[in-house]
């Protein structure tokens, strides 16, 4: 794994937890102790995480937006393929919606080629790509932005995507795991892919090879919930991603087409 794909999981784990080890982030990460140590001196520079006797919990930056924002240069080049090849799964014509996320961002930019499109977003990173683009009826879910992600949640968000119905969603993800299915780190973005997941009739699901293998806080739907998954070719590679390949089997063993970008 990659230092920047270490660091983008390691700040989602700290994040997901009220408190996280050394020794925990370790096993997580198939690392060494000492290298998880660098990282987290790394992200605590950052003011992402603070250290603690053991090991890290997540700062308060998170509540600025910190943490989408210093995710968002990490493994650019590999979430712009991602999203030009979710993109063009895209029929003009359709009413999409777009999941919150780092990845689902490149989409909403490779979108634009795919009008005429009604779009509903689920982040305000979303709302702004999109805005004022011939040929995209942009909708912004109602909701609550939650703090570091700018996600769109809670019941305002879940009572909009009810009352609507959608011809695909863009579902990013936390974490794809071959016994527990896909799950996120927050309670309130689980509940919103479970309600875009209700009120879709296709779903894409997204994430880079480092979702692979990780079990989230939340389960948000076993694996055959969803109708396809792309991810970088990434995936394949068990020497950089240990539980890529177990994890790409276990999707096609349950029904789901794999493209890799």
């Amino acid at each position: 794994m990659g230092v920047a794909d270490r660091l983008d999981l390691t700040l989602r784990l700290v994040q997901g937890s009220d408190r996280v080890s050394v020794s925990e982030l370790s096993q997580r990460l198939g690392v060494s102790e000492m290298t998880v140590r660098r990282d987290l001196d790394v992200l605590e520079r950052q003011e992402l995480v603070r250290r603690v006797h053991g090991g890290a919990v997540a700062t308060k930056a998170r509540e600025e937006g910190a943490g989408f924002v210093a995710r968002e240069a990490w493994q650019s080049a590999t979430k712009d393929r991602l999203g030009a090849r979710v993109a063009a799964m895209v029929e003009p014509g359709s009413r999409v919606l777009l999941d919150a996320g780092t990845t689902t961002v490149h989409v909403a930019e490779h979108l634009a080629a795919r009008r005429p499109l009604t779009v509903a977003v689920l982040s305000l990173q979303a709302a702004m790509c999109l805005a004022d683009r011939p040929g995209i009826d942009l909708l912004v879910v109602g909701g609550r932005s939650r703090p570091g992600e700018r996600s769109l949640v809670g019941p305002l968000a879940l009572r909009t995507l009810e009352s609507l119905a959608f011809d695909c969603f863009v579902m990013s993800i936390g974490g794809a795991h071959a016994e527990h299915g896909w799950s996120e780190f927050s309670l309130e973005d689980a509940a919103v892919k479970q309600a875009g997941l209700a009120q879709s009739a296709r779903t894409i699901a997204v994430a880079d090879a480092t979702k692979l293998g990780v079990r989230a806080f939340s389960q948000v739907a076993p694996l055959g919930a969803v109708d396809s998954f792309v991810t970088d070719t990434g995936a394949e590679d068990s020497e950089t991603h240990p539980n890529g390949p177990h994890t790409l089997k276990a999707l096609r063993t349950a029904g789901v087409p794999v493209l890799l970008a």
